[in-house]
């Protein structure tokens, strides 16, 4: 299942509660795309901010909406006993698969994200993607502990950060983790301006934040990028360029919120605290870059 569009939707929320009917459409409207996977509660599902059992609650609702879309569910906390606890709920809810960054307030050596790893898939009984997002943990992996991670049982993806802008650059950069990595693995980009680059440097995966909102157009981008049809998958990614500028000073959780209640999607407050909905010259910006976006393609209208 770790191959082609894995589209991660936000989870809509005020401080008291998820924004249940709000979340449930957003989930569906990727399965009617059809996405090749949900990736709920990553980052942009804002995980970290919510309780045991409203992630729980956000996994069983994913997976209802998903109608049989496989839904990767992040399982990632501070303490290995709650990871352990989450991914038996995800697994207990029908999710195909969980997502795994190491999370940490205290930073982590290589012993202790190994030992992570090798406490958590030795429990499992649906496959786990590696979420190697040192932005977020402040941990970077490096390729020698991506094997060794990736040799343990129920390991089927890595999820990478931006590959290099540069062709040959992001080629490099994916042979080089490759020759780490199982066969049976496979290495999935994120980082949303890159998808269509690591799809063409030999990524299998797209993990991307704008496809659990716009998952036409990302779908698009996917398939032309797995054909090998290097200029339109670059020329279709850089009609999104309003809004990778934005995700890159502001960062895509804000940003993709700010879009989705643009779009009537979701309503408003719709963070959790502390992070702050856009307003004035920040939400006129994102307001102009969907409407630069919208005068180049109607798909994201749907």
């Amino acid at each position: 299942m770790f191959t082609g569009l894995s589209a991660f939707p936000l989870t809509p929320m005020t401080e008291k509660s998820i924004d249940e009917p709000a979340f449930l459409e957003i989930v569906s409207r990727l399965h009617r795309a059809g996405v090749d996977s949900i990736g709920a509660l990553g980052s942009t599902g804002s995980y970290a901010y919510l309780a045991g059992d409203q992630r729980k609650r956000v996994t069983e609702l994913a997976v209802q909406a998903a109608e049989g879309t496989p839904v990767l569910v992040g399982i990632g906390a501070l303490r290995t006993a709650d990871v352990l606890r989450h991914a038996e709920d995800a697994q207990n809810a029908g999710a195909s698969a969980v997502l795994l960054a190491p999370v940490s307030y205290q930073p982590l050596t290589e012993d202790e994200v190994y030992g992570l790893y090798a406490d958590v898939t030795a429990e499992l009984s649906v496959p786990l993607c590696v979420y190697d997002n040192p932005g977020t943990t402040r941990f970077t992996f490096s390729d020698e502990l991506h094997g060794r991670i990736t040799a343990l049982p129920n390991v089927g993806s890595v999820k990478i950060p931006a590959t290099p802008a540069d062709p040959q650059e992001a080629r490099t950069r994916v042979q080089k983790l490759r020759q780490q990595i199982p066969k049976n693995v496979t290495i999935g980009v994120s980082g949303d301006a890159a998808g269509a680059g690591g799809l063409l440097a030999g990524c299998e995966a797209w993990y991307s934040v704008l496809g659990g909102l716009w998952p036409e157009l990302c779908l698009e981008i996917t398939r032309t990028a797995q054909r090998g049809d290097t200029a339109e998958a670059h020329r279709l990614s850089e009609r999104l360029t309003p809004i990778w500028e934005l995700f890159g000073r502001y960062g895509s959780l804000r940003v993709v919120a700010a879009i989705a209640e643009h779009m009537g999607l979701i309503g408003s407050p719709n963070l959790p605290r502390p992070l702050l909905e856009f307003s004035g010259t920040d939400r006129a910006q994102v307001d102009e870059a969907v409407r630069r976006v919208l005068a180049d393609t109607d798909e994201v209208a749907s």
